[in-house]
């Protein structure tokens, strides 16, 4: 594994995502951001370009620790996940997302189904 691998899923051990994201399309005059929290247990490369994050995913009644398996692709030293319309355990189908990750924060977009937006937030260790 390349030393910015190495260093990406030791960054990424027991973390947390704790940011807010986005609805395109609706406009929240005044109201707060949407958060969004997301806990990583670890992530390790499977493969050349596929990497299983295993995580804590809560998504409507939907609250288990799954591993899910997903492609990464690299400019320079900072990782992207790339997930095209991609069916996740429980969750469903029709999930797509680019997630920069870079030092301790992250940003990307969303779609799942026709609903999409805007994500982003602090990478933070797990207490």
């Amino acid at each position: 594994m390349a030393e910015r691998e190495a260093a990406f899923s030791k960054s990424m051990e027991k973390s947390v995502l704790v940011g807010s994201f986005t609805v395109d399309g609706k406009v929240d005059d005044g109201e707060p951001l949407k958060a969004e929290r997301y806990e990583i247990e670890s992530v390790t490369k499977a493969s050349d370009n596929l990497w299983i994050f295993t995580a804590r995913v809560k998504y409507g009644k939907l609250d288990t620790k799954l591993p899910i398996t997903v492609p990464m692709e690299w400019a320079g030293d900072t990782p992207m996940v790339t997930l095209t319309n991609a069916s996740l355990p429980g969750l469903g189908e029709g999930f797509s997302a680019r997630v920069l990750f870079y030092q301790d924060r992250y940003a990307g977009t969303w779609q799942h189904g026709a609903v999409g937006g805007h994500m982003f937030g602090k990478i933070e260790r797990r207490k």
